[in-house]
């Protein structure tokens, strides 16, 4: 039977490569799900992509003790995958999952394989309320895993009355469909719809969406490229150059083009564009940056022009005369999707009437306290009308975001005129039409952790619409750009027709989020026609050599094959590098000179286009090949021999290199006569030794390039000093030191040379490095590095280290250059001398994560690295940053002491003050209380205070006061102390200590009403035979709640997660039938509160989602 699954799409762009590193793995069960008794990977049918799911099982989850772990391995498409989760987070507060090739290290060379997956973290009460996510991948041997670095908080995972984890069980489900790489890489966007796609950096499908939004209304991008720029701004720092230029590449461009110019001229690192952000929050950030920088200019006000509305706030009073109004403008609008069945009936809710009467009167000037009415009715609308549907609200009972999927219809033609204007105040202008027609839809796909951000365009308002997703442009009909963005419920056909099962209904995740319509009466002004005349000629000479360079890079590559690329080094680029660029071997060949040469050309004829170039005749010139050796140092080897001579060029780089494909790289060796005028090259034997020459100067620590010699193997240094020294410019009798430059990796090896020994027993042979410096004397120990082993080792190690605060982990503060080998107390002693701090010990660092670009979670512990190099390492990549701070208190006893956040909750007072304790971390409880008591106002001088630890607004523990306080974690829970109410310290025998938890009920679409706890939860005293109402008079008296607010609230007894409504009759202490206080899972007296949240609250940040950072564009 085929296994039916709900394509709930959640997609979305987080995802970071994992490199691979070995962790053990820890204790693991992992089943696959049966579907009805199937096998256990349920595959579809064979003329389907081959897909299946995998259930993962993991038991003693809060237990597991180890970084990562793998499950087993699952078949899919003839391929072995697993999946990867961190437990504990990838170095992020949230669980981070992968899927995995399974055997990507013993599989061939180039293997590569595609996949579509969605993975599940499954919600074990509700299957509803399951997280997953979806996204698609090309596997290589270099991206061998891909996922989400934040697949879901930790501290959601970790609740258990979340659901996530039940009896210490997580459930991990992977959905896997591979499909053939053509399926998805072979289209040819600009061929199939004469558009390009953009490229995602990471996280930027959103970015991307309202791009191509913006793109597609020519009067915009018009007034770009009408922006003055100049040719000596750059686009990385010039964010209307950066603009005018990818809208350039996406008019005239034939592949995708990159966001990368952009992103940086907002002043955005690699970790924003990692960081899924807000469409609506960008286009207003965007809008007013540019805005800004057309003042002045030529389209000055355009932004206005376009998008720019506005509407009128009005109170007006019922019994007095009295009307108080006020203009605003706006640039989108927001409409309300839950409880509104349309974009109608948003704009209703939008000019719905508000009364305000009774408690809520308003205050008018001269009239005082009047009845009223408050509304809102729009004075213009603009040609281009953004509508932003609150997809995403602030659920304030919840204290969460929440995704609303709701069915919402929105037309293809707007009319805001409908009903005699019922939408404009009297003083709009009636002989505008405002009827619009709809030019884009941007949608999202996913949940409120995160997903996937595409657009519907009909660039043109013709029929035909087109879907922008990221790189991809495919053409669709109007019923995929409208109905199916409606969101709401989907029905799945029956899996068995047969058998009488009702329909399976599933949520449809993708639904449209931002509308874009353009008015009738402007559509002729707004959609234009834009041509190379609007775009200014410096643009266009630039992004033209820059096309024409891409065009040539291309070629190049296409015609690879047909040639050979000869990097040739010279005596004068030795003399130009060594001492600046390098400084061991000879040369970097990325920077000397390169000839393109058709493979079946001579090699002689080469020597003609040499001798051209280099002004070296033929017969002068001789050339060497390079070798790498063993110890990975890469030299000249031989001189090349007539008969390679004769060969082409493609034939001898396969004689030099047997990759296909290597260049071929060649040492021009060229003797030069006292005239400085070439001469043939010497005859060489088989004793000749040819070697290279450094000289280190220790007073200025110069090293430079100063020539080569022949020597004879059975010759030895001394008889060949005076040629050395007139070499370096030393008189000739000049005591010299000469060391033989053998490695540099992994460590340095630089050995002395023994003046007296022959070169051959020295084990000299061709390209050979001979480093010299004059004989160390008196007062060389004033020298830092005095010998040249000593110089290279430090050049080797030094590393320049950019030190930010904690603080402001964003900003380099200053910069060090220290060596990888030193210590952790030279490092941290350097920084506090540089910080004119006394006690370096009171210096704390913090290691870089080079994936999120931000400080590791943990502090390094004091000298707990050896050197620097361990403090940069992050996986397989090195990082050249730090993180500081200052203490107040010697590091070393600091990590003696335990560091918790105590939230004290005043007994009389409505405050909670965030307190921070720091003890030894042998302290119990008891120490905690005291220490807290010197530092808090308490209501009597013998009041006795306890520690209970909250999570998501529950009590699960009230702390023994001789617990010690080491193993206690603050991150996720949180500590309150509060004192100990008089009644709980006398209680009765038959008296009982209750938890009391506020909550609100929500119906889900499956009908599973679902407890939502919130608020401060609190212990309460029962006396034996008290009824509800008793106990209701001493919570409204506790509370301070006023009558009217408490009659709104119902009682309930809760027992694990089922609840039972109390009448005021009923005898509270019958439920509760033990005297101890029991776990926060078992039993509790409910507070019911209707959900009573605000219709149109808190405008700013409505669709922002808890975990993202602020839009910022810093240019």
């Amino acid at each position: 039977m085929t296994l039916v699954t709900p394509p709930t799409l959640d997609q979305e762009d987080d995802e970071m490569l994992v490199p691979h590193s070995d962790f053990p793995d820890g204790p693991r069960s992992m089943e696959v799900a049966p579907a009805e008794a199937a096998s256990a990977v349920d595959t579809q049918a064979v003329e389907d992509p081959p897909s299946a799911r995998f259930t993962w099982t993991i038991e003693n989850f809060s237990r597991l003790n180890t970084k990562k772990l793998y499950s087993d391995v699952f078949v899919v498409g003839g391929y072995k995958w697993r999946i990867l989760i961190f437990p504990k987070g990838n170095n992020v507060d949230q669980l981070s999952m992968y899927l995995d090739v399974a055997d990507s290290t013993s599989l061939p060379y180039g293997w590569s394989r595609y996949a579509q997956f969605w993975l599940t973290v499954v919600n074990q009460i509700c299957g509803k309320y399951s997280i997953r996510k979806e996204t698609q991948h090309q596997f290589n041997s270099r991206e061998s895993d891909w996922g989400f670095t934040s697949f879901m908080p930790l501290g959601e995972l970790y609740d258990p009355t979340r659901g996530f984890l039940v009896n210490d069980t997580c459930v991990v489900e992977a959905d896997v469909t591979v499909r053939r790489v053509i399926d998805y890489w072979s289209h040819d966007s600009k061929k199939e719809t004469g558009y390009v796609g953009l490229k995602n950096q990471g996280a930027t499908c959103y970015m991307n969406s309202l791009l191509q939004t913006l793109y597609h209304i020519p009067y915009f991008r018009k007034a770009v490229y009408h922006m003055p720029t100049t040719e000596n701004d750059m686009p990385s720092g010039s964010i209307p150059l950066a603009l005018q230029s990818l809208f350039y590449k996406l008019q005239y461009s034939d592949t995708s083009v990159a966001t990368k110019e952009l992103t940086k001229s907002f002043g955005w690192d690699t970790y924003d564009s990692f960081m899924q952000h807000d469409v609506q929050e960008l286009n207003r950030v965007l809008s007013e940056k540019l805005e800004d920088k057309m003042k002045g200019t030529v389209v000055e006000g355009t932004i206005q022009q376009l998008f720019e509305g506005h509407h009128m706030n009005y109170i007006e009073c019922i019994n007095v005369d009295y009307k108080s109004t006020r203009k605003e403008s706006f640039y989108d609008l927001q409409l309300d999707v839950k409880g509104c069945k349309d974009v109608y009936a948003s704009f209703d809710k939008y000019v719905e009437v508000e009364r305000l009467e009774g408690d809520n009167k308003y205050h008018a000037e001269q009239h005082g306290l009047q009845d009223a009415r408050k509304g809102v009715l729009f004075m213009d609308f603009p040609p281009v009308l953004q509508l932003q549907l609150k997809r995403f609200e602030y659920d304030f009972m919840r204290d969460t975001m929440v995704k609303i999927n709701d069915r919402y219809e929105f037309p293809l033609q707007l009319d805001l005129d409908k009903e005699n204007g019922k939408y404009l105040s009297p003083e709009a202008d009636r002989s505008v039409r405002n009827l619009y027609t709809l030019h884009s839809v941007l949608v999202h796909s996913g949940g409120v952790h995160g997903g996937h951000y595409y657009a519907y365009i009909r660039p043109t308002l013709s029929d035909q619409w087109f879907k922008f997703d990221d790189e991809r442009v495919t053409k669709e009909d109007m019923k995929r750009a409208l109905e199916e963005q409606y969101g709401g419920e989907e029905e799945l056909p029956q899996a068995n027709p047969g058998f009488n099962n009702s329909p399976f209904k599933f949520t449809k995740y993708s639904n449209a989020y931002m509308l874009v319509y353009i008015r009738e009466s402007d559509k002729d002004k707004i959609i234009c026609n834009v041509d190379e005349k609007d775009i200014a000629e410096h643009l266009r000479i630039r992004l033209k050599k820059e096309q024409e360079e891409k065009e040539q890079k291309r070629k190049e590559k296409a015609e690879a094959h047909l040639y050979t690329i000869i990097k040739v080094a010279r005596d004068e680029d030795l003399v130009e590098q060594i001492g600046r660029d390098i400084y061991f071997d000879l040369v970097d060949h990325d920077k000397v000179h390169s000839f393109r040469i058709q493979k079946q050309t001579t090699f002689n004829l080469f020597k003609e286009e040499v001798a051209k170039v280099f002004g070296i005749p033929l017969q002068y010139q001789r050339f060497w090949l390079w070798a790498k050796r063993q110890n990975h140092t890469y030299r000249p080897n031989r001189p090349l021999n007539p008969q390679e001579e004769a060969q082409s060029v493609g034939q001898l780089r396969e004689v030099a290199n047997k990759a296909n494909n290597a260049e071929l790289k060649l040492f021009l060796e060229v003797e030069l006569g006292q005239d400085l005028r070439p001469l043939p090259p010497p005859y060489k034997t088989k004793e000749d030794i040819l070697l290279f020459f450094k000289l280190y100067d220790p007073l200025k620590e110069e090293f430079r390039y100063v020539g080569r010699m022949f020597v004879k193997g059975n010759g030895k240094p001394m008889e060949v000093l005076t040629k050395i020294n007139e070499m370096a410019g030393f008189a000739p009798e000049e005591e010299i030191e000469l060391y033989e430059e053998i490695k540099f990796e992994p460590h340095v090896m630089c050995e002395y040379v023994d003046k007296r020994a022959t070169f051959r027993s020295s084990q000299l042979e061709d390209g050979d490095i001979i480093c010299f410096q004059k004989s160390s004397g008196v007062g060389s120990e004033q020298y830092r590095y005095s010998d040249v082993p000593s110089f290279l080792e430090y050049v080797h190690n030094r590393q320049v280290i950019h030190f930010r605060s904690l603080e402001k982990p964003k900003e380099d503060e200053f910069c060090l250059e220290l060596s990888k080998l030193h210590t952790y107390d030279d490092v941290v002693e350097r920084v506090a001398q540089h910080l004119g701090l006394d006690d370096p010990s009171k210096i704390r660092l913090t290691s870089h994560n080079c994936y999120s670009q931000q400080p590791k979670p943990q502090p390094i512990k004091y000298r707990g690295v050896n050197h620097l190099s361990d403090m940069l390492v992050h996986y397989n990549q090195t990082s050249d940053i730090l993180y500081y701070e200052v203490l107040d208190i010697p590091l070393p006893e600091l990590q003696g002491l335990k560091t918790l956040k105590v939230a004290f909750h005043h007994s009389t007072k409505d405050e909670v003050v965030i307190h921070t304790i720091r003890l030894p971390k042998q302290s119990t409880i008891g120490d905690v209380l005291n220490d807290l008591k010197r530092k808090v106002e308490l209501s009597h001088l013998n009041a006795e205070l306890r520690l209970v630890e909250v999570f998501y607004h529950k009590i699960y523990k009230i702390f023994p006061l001789h617990e010690k306080i080491e193993n206690i974690n603050d991150q996720y829970w949180t500590l309150r102390a509060e004192e100990i109410p008089e009644e709980e310290k006398n209680l009765g025998p038959h008296d009982r200590l209750i938890h009391v938890y506020h909550f609100t009920k929500e119906t889900a679409q499956n009908q599973v009403q679902q407890i939502q706890n919130f608020g401060e939860p609190f212990f309460l005293v029962i006396h034996e035979g008290e009824t509800l109402a008793e106990v209701k008079v001493r919570i409204q008296k506790k509370l301070q709640v006023t009558d009217e607010e408490f009659a709104k609230w119902k009682f309930a007894f809760l027992s694990l997660g089922r609840h039972e409504y109390l009448l005021d009759s009923d005898i509270v202490s019958a439920r509760f039938q033990r005297r101890d206080v029991y776990g926060a899972w078992e039993q509790y007296l409910g507070v019911e509160h209707s959900d009573n949240t605000p219709k149109r609250s808190h405008v700013t940040n409505q669709n922002r989602h808890t975990f993202e950072k602020p839009v910022k564009i810093y240019n």
